[in-house]
């Protein structure tokens, strides 16, 4: 167990501001995922202190990166334009979110599946993939301040190699539709090499956004949500329909970033969560 202070996190709301689609809230102060072929459980167990459910080295080498725990979150927040009424009622609305740095093969394939449809459905997609070639996580037992996993058993994503063992029936038989060939293609470009995490982490953003959008089914948004979320590009702004409604409504169309070149990312999560639950009892 690895226990630490963390300013700037609050698990429910990172676990529902839609970046990833395998982290469960279980109660209030504890969430459990799945990522980077790992079972973690996170507890709050006091003002800005958190337990992790793993060794110290897993901590140092996964999940500090992937909670992003090196960057000053306040101090971005701090950097927000004091005319902007809405991103600062945002940024305090979204108080706790950090960008996830998640599994490069695993964040490609799911924004792939994300085209047009609801993070719920999302979600089951991805669940559906990995039960039925990701390899099996036996539940952990564990101490308080854990809690009892939500399920006996998980599933890692699987690797390009492991996907492309799937029969394209049973792939299509997971609810992504239409998006099928695209996931199989991509699959078979990363299993082959031609599409290389370690490669493209080392591209700029310009050539990295090229080499994405180059891939068979892989449009403007769905780049950018790759960049931001597996890459760590923070000053990328994904435009979806949520996004979309922001800018019509709020900034004549088009919210202008340039304030904001390495951190448009994070202001984009703001702006998304703030949007889609403001008028919930969620804060």
């Amino acid at each position: 167990m690895v226990s630490i202070k963390i300013p700037f996190l609050d698990l429910a709301k990172v676990a529902d501001s839609g970046q990833a689609f395998r982290i469960k809230v279980i109660d209030d102060s504890h969430i459990e995922l799945v990522a980077y072929g790992r079972y973690l459980q996170v507890a709050k167990t006091g003002k800005d202190t958190f337990a992790f459910s793993c060794t110290e080295e897993e901590f140092n080498t996964i999940w500090k990166t992937y909670f992003d725990l090196d960057r000053d979150y306040k101090k971005i927040v701090k950097s927000i334009d004091k005319n902007d009424d809405y991103l600062l009622k945002a940024s305090e609305f979204g108080y706790g979110i950090r960008i996830l740095k998640q599994d490069i093969f695993e964040t490609t394939i799911s924004y792939i599946i994300s085209q047009r449809r609801s993070i719920p459905s999302i979600t089951t997609s991805v669940e559906r993939i990995s039960k039925l070639c990701g390899k099996k996580i036996k539940a952990p037992k564990l101490e308080e301040p854990f809690v009892a996993p939500l399920e006996k058993e998980y599933y890692a994503f699987p690797s390009p190699e492991e996907l492309c063992k799937l029969p394209f029936s049973e792939l299509e038989n997971t609810g992504v539709g239409y998006r099928a060939p695209y996931i199989a293609r991509a699959a078979e470009e990363f299993k082959t090499g031609k599409l290389s995490p370690d490669a493209l982490a080392q591209l700029s953003d310009d050539d990295l956004y090229k080499a994405l959008t180059a891939m068979y089914g892989v449009g403007t948004k769905v780049a950018n949500c790759i960049m931001l979320f597996a890459f760590a590009r923070t000053g990328r702004f994904p435009v979806d329909v949520w996004i979309q409604r922001i800018e019509d409504k709020y900034y004549n169309g088009h919210f202008d970033c340039t304030p904001y070149p390495e951190t448009a990312g994070i202001m984009q999560q703001f702006m998304f969560y703030y949007e889609r639950r403001k008028d919930t009892l969620i804060s």
